[in-house]
């Protein structure tokens, strides 16, 4: 969409972080709505979704404040600052969610372990 640039390398890597979020986020989908989903271990599938949308989120803003620093003020350009920020904004958002989730299936977890320890430790004769 943007036909001229004066300083392209903002440019460049904003695209690129760009068609790279967009792969990685079809290869998830790919994996969530297919049958590959029932072949593949789902806490992997899980960290990976984790550690994908945190570092995706990461670059994309990183692109967008280099795009910022070095864009020429065409409308194209500011349409695309504006995207690049909106769309790391949800992918750091989604993060945020998954480690709520994380943080309160891992409190879930903690009682069931604690109450089975102080089981296992009361001796068979009392």
């Amino acid at each position: 969409v943007v036909s001229e640039c004066t300083l392209c390398g903002g440019l460049y890597f904003f695209e690129f972080v760009s068609c790279s979020a967009f792969l990685l986020s079809l290869l998830l989908l790919i994996v969530y709505c297919t049958p590959v989903h029932d072949r593949v271990d789902p806490g992997k599938v899980k960290s990976s979704d984790f550690y994908i949308t945190l570092g995706t989120g990461c670059v994309f803003l990183l692109a967008s404040i280099i795009f910022v620093s070095t864009h020429a003020g065409t409308s194209a350009e500011i349409a695309a600052i504006v995207f690049g920020f909106i769309a790391s904004l949800m992918f750091l958002l989604d993060f945020v969610v998954m480690l709520c989730e994380k943080r309160q299936e891992n409190q879930l977890r903690k009682p069931e372990n604690s109450a089975r320890a102080e089981a296992l430790t009361q001796p068979l004769n009392a």
